[in-house]
């Protein structure tokens, strides 16, 4: 069992010390051999389709893809979740990958307010925060989202990384994902004029500084309360995937620090906002992928009320890799394959239980409802509304724990298991 710093320590160490866990964390098994086939596979196509939107396109579409790559390489090799992170939290109460979102979080936060409070922008970009509303949308929305998530077995981002790697369960959850997305954009007038305040975001209040400091102090709360609920339920450690050994060997093939991949993250995020002039985000390609299917069949989704919103018409009506969510997102898979074949753990798995199968499919239906009518999944809203320094990210983040409590007691049904204390990893 590992063991709580000495009583005698000095209190920065006692912060920085690893906390207390039932048994001791696991070493990580060797990373097998290079997958080979998929690894030329996945780079061949990244390779050829960047070549293409730079050519067909133009320099910022073609940047946005790479950035996308970068994404999906970063979240794949740190095994960046935001799932399994609430999930070992609620469950158990291992806060570690809570403590590497505040890091993300903050490192994002303090990037958006030197590039937005800066006015920083490439390819004549001008960065501009996320922000939401503050109403019924969000707080349904987000709920749905996070119950969705543990039925779907990832998030928006994890959902496309795992697609990435090969895992065929969650290429369901991505159809049903672009099915609930559709299906909100279709039936926009349902849930557009539910009740809500307008957006509160902090800088038009108290300036750039006074966001950044006030977003870094509530982090900072967070943290300490989840080494605290850690300590008191001493619970199972996270397991550690397969790593190469060696810095550099690391780099590519094997697993990453979750603080690592917490900076890099939030350095391509910003690099994202930087191109685009809006921060990162996943969820409205899906219903874009899925509207163009329905026109593809001789539907006419221009004529729904979500698309002949200001800017959303062009949207639809111009090619899916001139769209900035759509760039990111496609690139994130191909990191992602990247990423899985190098380190050796790329696998397409065949057999998949039905029950599992219908737990994807509907996780992903619930996720993407949720994310229309909350404005935004843990990326658009969640990550880029707080670092963003408006209310509606924190709402959104508050709302998804519930949504997670819910979505754990609903994940037997289905056959799925939740941490246990008694659990040698969570």
């Amino acid at each position: 069992m590992t063991t709580a710093p000495p009583a005698g320590a000095p209190p920065r160490a006692a912060l920085l010390a690893p906390l207390p866990t039932s048994v001791p964390a696991p070493e990580a098994e060797p990373a097998p051999r290079v997958r080979r086939t998929p690894l030329a596979v996945a780079a061949v196509i990244g390779a050829a389709l960047s070549a293409y939107v730079f050519a067909a396109h133009g320099a910022k579409p073609g940047v946005l893809l790479l950035l996308g790559i970068g994404l999906g390489f970063a979240l794949f090799h740190s095994r960046f979740g935001f799932t399994s992170a609430w999930r070992q939290l609620v469950a158990v109460g291992n806060g570690a990958g809570l403590r590497a979102h505040t890091l993300l979080l903050g490192v994002t936060a303090t990037l958006f307010a030197l590039v937005i409070g800066t006015g920083t922008g490439l390819f004549g970009s001008a960065p501009a925060p996320s922000a939401g509303p503050l109403g019924v949308g969000l707080l349904v929305g987000a709920f749905l989202f996070a119950i969705g998530m543990q039925l779907g077995g990832a998030c928006a981002s994890g959902t496309l990384f795992a697609v990435g790697s090969g895992q065929s369960a969650i290429v369901l959850t991505l159809f049903g994902f672009i099915v609930g997305s559709t299906l909100a954009a279709w039936q926009f007038g349902l849930w557009s004029d539910l009740p809500a305040l307008d957006p509160y975001v902090l800088s038009d209040h108290v300036g750039w500084f006074g966001s950044w400091a006030v977003t870094i102090a509530v982090l900072a709360v967070i943290w300490l309360i989840s080494r605290t609920v850690q300590k008191r339920r001493n619970p199972p450690p996270v397991g550690a995937p397969p790593s190469a050994r060696g810095t550099l060997a690391r780099t590519v093939r094997g697993s990453w620090p979750l603080a690592a991949g917490a900076v890099v993250l939030a350095l391509l995020g910003a690099g994202v906002l930087m191109v685009s002039g809006g921060a990162w985000g996943i969820t409205s390609a899906f219903a874009l992928w899925g509207s163009k299917a329905v026109e593809a069949v001789g539907g006419s989704p221009a004529h729904w009320a979500f698309w002949q919103q200001p800017g959303s018409a062009a949207q639809l009506s111009g090619p899916v890799l001139t769209d900035k969510t759509s760039l990111t997102d496609i690139g994130i898979m191909i990191g992602a394959a990247v990423a899985a074949a190098a380190g050796g753990v790329w696998k397409l798995h065949r057999a998949i239980p039905a029950r599992t199968a219908l737990a994807a499919v509907l996780g992903g239906i619930l996720m993407g409802v949720g994310a229309r009518m909350a404005g935004g999944c843990n990326i658009g809203a969640y990550l880029a509304g707080i670092a963003s320094g408006s209310l509606h990210g924190w709402v959104w983040g508050a709302v998804a724990i519930l949504g997670t409590w819910a979505g754990l007691r609903l994940r037997p049904l289905f056959g799925l298991g939740n941490p246990k204390p008694t659990d040698s990893v969570c």
